[in-house]
């Protein structure tokens, strides 16, 4: 389980849900966009709830380990997929080959 502090509060969320939400606001800060992300978690009291998190270039997040006795670690396959395509789709592309490496094209004219 993962403590996250964001803006000012905490709550609580699982380890793979902390990581993608940590990845894809790390890809929205090279791009300098933002995004809304609903986050299942914890609040402090202990209440199960949806967290509104808003992510980007100036989001300062931090997120530790933590461990609730008795808690069990949130999970949500689903979101983890989606920021993960998420932050995928933000990747900075391959970069050309340089010339002279293999499959690099020397000029114009070798294009088919």
């Amino acid at each position: 389980m993962r403590r996250i502090v964001y803006a000012g509060t905490a709550f609580y969320t699982g380890d793979a849900l902390a990581e993608a939400l940590m990845e894809y606001a790390r890809a929205l800060a090279r791009h300098g966009i933002a995004d809304t992300v609903f986050v299942p978690g914890r609040t402090l009291q202990g209440d199960r709830d949806r967290i509104e998190v808003l992510v980007g270039p100036a989001s300062q997040i931090l997120s530790e380990a933590a461990h609730l006795e008795g808690v069990v670690e949130i999970e949500d396959a689903g979101l983890v997929r989606s920021l993960a395509e998420k932050t995928a789709e933000l990747a900075p592309l391959t970069p050309a080959p340089e010339p002279g490496d293999p499959g690099a094209l020397e000029s114009f004219d070798d294009v088919g």
